[in-house]
């Protein structure tokens, strides 16, 4: 990690067509990746019951996407992940816990309106052994780098087709990118919560914002990925620490 300020930003990337131009065919290929990496992740074989299944999901789930960029051109890949620097380190903190705060605040005031559904995940590492759950901890790294080019993806690509076919202001346009780009992953989270459509807007989709800000302030996917990694270590690492644990059910 440089230990320097970094203190000067780059732009988002291929809107201005930097660091290389990407045509709406190239993107039609990046986000059908994206549909395929989701299909694989939700596939039965192999069985994800299995710590060597569970890798093979999380693992596709992020380097489908990523393949498909680098037949377009390395460059579109390295254009997405910069060198950490101190303040990205921060950022990544910062994110994490004004997250955790924003989202159990939006579920607590959420769940006094509408019975929110668990997700299965604490219920079965409640009862693992330490080593299974230091393995899911581990395989949650690929499987969130996955969850972020979910999102970051379309938003990248939301925001050069408002810029460039719909004249949008930049600052408009990142606005409503950051906004619309939310919805691929709260709707993705629709298994997870027993197909309850207001909770994955409302809960997981406030949290999907927050967990963007990452990106759309540093514009580098470690950050974000680095958040959302702290976001979700913290949560179920404080499940599993103490007996509130049916409280922080349906907060991930």
């Amino acid at each position: 990690m440089d230990t320097r300020s970094g203190l000067t930003r780059p732009d988002f990337p291929f809107y201005n067509r930097q660091p290389i131009p990407i045509s709406a065919l190239q993107w039609l290929l990046i986000l059908s990746a994206l549909c395929i990496a989701f299909a694989l992740l939700s596939m039965p074989w192999p069985s994800s019951d299995s710590v060597a299944g569970s890798w093979v999901h999380a693992l596709l789930f992020c380097l489908v996407p990523l393949a498909a960029m680098a037949l377009i051109s390395r460059r579109a890949v390295t254009a997405l992940f910069h060198r950490l620097h101190v303040r990205d380190v921060l950022w990544m903190i910062a994110i994490a816990v004004l997250n955790l705060v924003i989202t159990i605040l939006v579920a607590l005031a959420f769940s006094g309106l509408h019975h929110a559904s668990s997700n299965p995940m604490f219920a079965q590492l409640g009862n693992a052994d330490v080593s299974t759950r230091v393995m899911a901890f581990g395989m949650m790294v690929p499987q969130l780098l996955g969850e972020e080019l979910l999102t970051i993806l379309p938003l990248l690509a939301l925001l050069q087709w408002l810029t460039t076919r719909m004249r949008m202001r930049r600052s408009y346009a990142v606005l409503c990118a950051w906004l619309l780009s939310a919805l691929p992953f709260a709707l993705a989270h629709l298994p997870t919560y027993q197909w309850d459509l207001l909770q994955c807007l409302v809960i997981i989709g406030t949290a999907r914002l927050v967990l963007s800000l990452a990106y759309v302030v540093t514009r580098n996917l470690w950050v974000s990925t680095g958040a959302h990694v702290l976001n979700d270590w913290a949560l179920f690492g404080f499940a599993f620490s103490y007996p509130v644990a049916p409280m922080l059910h349906g907060f991930t």
